[in-house]
Formats: structure tokens, sequence, C-alpha cells
């Protein structure tokens, strides 16, 4: 019977020694590069106030693998990680916080157990740690912004993409394939995958065309909501083409102050738009008046392409009303789009060039 026991014994030791030694450099490759401090794995007590102050809430939303990994320094064992043998078009980035870390584009087979890339997606985006521990010289990649215990980096990866191997944890990174890159808010490196020849599907996009007073408040509220990719301030509803800021500000054309919005609609609905974001940051209960700005075209409106975004901005506008939001009459028209004109250079993005310019736009806070 104890020799069982001590056969047993020796089998786990193997067995976790094997895992170890694969993501370890080769004999020659015991050195490690000279700009590097020799430290050990940073263990849970010593780690950033920062995540320290945020480590129920990792706990919580981290599988464990994933916690002992990121925050621990642990490895997942070689060949069990979801992304070892994943190779679509896409980026990989810290499971954490979701910064930028590594692309499909350098990532290749290294038959390490690992997933293996030949640089990161940025010079910035990991740092080098020189680690000690188990008794070898390597080289631990952690993430800036998380400071994610990530994998290591050896110099026995494709001599011609610079000879480094990336070895990483599959729990340490979340996959955005190259479809959702934009909508997720990673659009910088999409033109990347073009310049290497891979089509960038093109995803679905809807616009809508509010006016709410003055478009620059509007503008600078409606930016910063998710979902939301651009934003331009002109002119919609009028009897004028090409319509300019002089012609409107007559009070002669029917125009409005405008806001064009093109957003994701996997991400927010145009109904969402209006009951969520539209109907919080300007007075509906108002007739043409907006703060101190007063005139048609200043008016709350509600612009429709088709026939859908019109039922539901007629459906957005009874539900707000119902709940109360606003103590008055909500006076919102709903009209076609018509003879919409982009406004001049100076008027876009105007609170991003004058952050102390004229706004009377605020989001109230609802329940």
């Amino acid at each position: 019977m104890q020799y069982f026991e001590r056969f047993f014994r020796v089998l786990i030791v193997l067995f976790f020694t094997a895992n170890l030694v694969a993501c370890a450099p080769s004999a020659d490759e015991q050195t490690q590069p000279a700009d590097t401090q020799a430290v050990v794995v940073s263990p849970e007590a010593e780690r950033s106030a920062t995540m320290k102050s945020h480590d129920a809430e990792l706990r919580q939303r981290l599988t464990p693998e994933q916690y002992q990994v990121t925050q621990q320094g642990a490895t997942e064992p070689a060949y069990s990680g979801e992304y070892d043998r994943h190779f679509k078009p896409g980026l990989y980035v810290d499971v954490v916080s979701g910064e930028p870390l590594f692309a499909s584009l350098d990532k290749y087979d290294s038959g390490c157990g690992w997933p293996a890339f030949t640089q990161p997606v940025e010079s910035p985006s990991v740092v080098e740690n020189a680690d000690t521990t188990l008794g070898m010289k390597r080289v631990e990649i952690r993430s800036v912004k998380a400071d994610s215990h990530l994998g290591h980096v050896f110099e026995d990866g494709p001599a011609e993409a610079g000879g480094l191997r990336y070895c990483i944890n599959s729990a340490a990174l979340r996959f955005v394939p190259l479809k959702d890159m934009e909508s997720q808010g990673y659009g910088a490196y999409v033109e990347r995958f073009r310049e290497a020849g891979i089509e960038v599907p093109v995803a679905p996009r809807e616009t809508a065309i509010l006016a709410g007073g003055c478009f620059w408040g509007m503008q600078d509220l409606l930016r910063d909501i998710d979902g939301v990719v651009e934003t331009r301030v002109g002119y919609c509803g009028g009897n004028l083409d090409n319509a300019t800021y002089e012609d409107v500000s007559r009070g002669e054309t029917g125009h409005a102050e405008s806001v064009e919005i093109v957003f994701d609609p996997a991400r927010i609905s145009f109904k969402s738009l209006l009951t969520d974001w539209f109907f919080r940051m300007h007075d509906p209960t108002t007739l043409n008046r907006q703060g101190n700005d007063l005139g048609s075209s200043y008016r709350s409106t509600i612009f429709y392409f088709d026939e859908r975004q019109q039922q539901e901005a007629q459906e957005a506008i009874k539900e707000v009303q119902a709940v109360q939001r606003w103590p008055a009459s909500i006076v919102t028209t709903i009209e076609p789009v018509r003879n919409w004109s982009l406004a001049e250079d100076y008027h876009q993005d105007y609170l991003e060039k004058k952050p102390d310019g004229y706004t009377c736009h605020f989001l109230r806070k609802w329940d």
C-alpha cells in the first residue's frame, strides 16, 4: 500500500513539473534581458492598492481560473486553454480591463500548449519583469493598466518575425472578433487587418436625427453614449436646401438645430436612444424654447427616416409621458427628415473645442 502511495505522489510531481517546463526557455535561453530587474512574481499580498480595492469585484466577475492566473500568477495546464488553437481574426484583450494586448495577425502555432504571439499589438501594452521563481530565469509579461499576469516571453519565436514567443495564458485573455472590434471600441486597430488583406465585415449602422435646442450641448452629451459611433450637427426640417446658420437664425426656413447620430443598433436601439437619453438631456415640455434660446429652430423634434422610426418615436413619447418623467405635457414633434444640412465646421464638436462654452443641456437623474 505504501508503495502505491509513493508512486502516486511521484506522478503528481511529474505532472506539474511538465506543465511548468513546457512554458520555460530552452537551455540556451537561461540569460535574462539586460534591461529587466530581477524580481519575484508578486504574490496577492503585494499587488497594487488599486487592484486590491477591486479584489472582491474581480473574484465575483472572473472565473476561478481567470482570477488565479491574472491575480495570483498561476499557469493554466498546457493545451487546456480556449485560445491555444484559436486562429480567427480579431483582437485579444485583457480579461480584467479590456485593454488591447495582442492581434490575431501576430498569433502562430508554436506547439507549446499555450497561445503564442510574435509581438504585442503595440509596444506599451505589456510590461516585462524578470521572474526568478522555480529556479529558472524567465521574463514575465503583465498588462500595463490592470497589472494582470499574462504569461512569459521567450527568445525561440520565428526568426523572420523578430524571434520572440509571447507565451500567454488563455485565461488572461478575452477575444474580440474582427466584426465586433469597432462596435466594442477597438476600431483604431481595424485598419491593420485591412492592410493585411483581410476583409473587414461592415457592422450594421442606423442614423437618427434629433432636435432639442442648441446643438452644441446636445452633441456633447450624445457623443458619449455607448453605441453611438458618430455625431454631426446641422439643420433639419426646413424648406431650404443647404441651409446655413445665418439662414436658420433668421427664423424663416423652418429648420431646427439638430444632431445627426450614427449608432450601432446591436448596442443601443432607436427607441432606447429616445427614452433613456433624448428625453433626459433637454426639456421636451417647452414649446420652441430651450434655456435662453427662443424660436422654432430650438424646438424639440424627433425626425424619422422610415415608418418604424416614426412608430417608435410615438411609443417613446407615450411611455415617457405615462410615467410622468416630466410634470407638464410633452410638446416634442415627430417629423420626416427634410432638407438636412450639415452645419459649419466651427459648430462641429463645439464644446470639445471650447469646454467653457454655452450649454443648457444636462442629463436628468431618472430611476
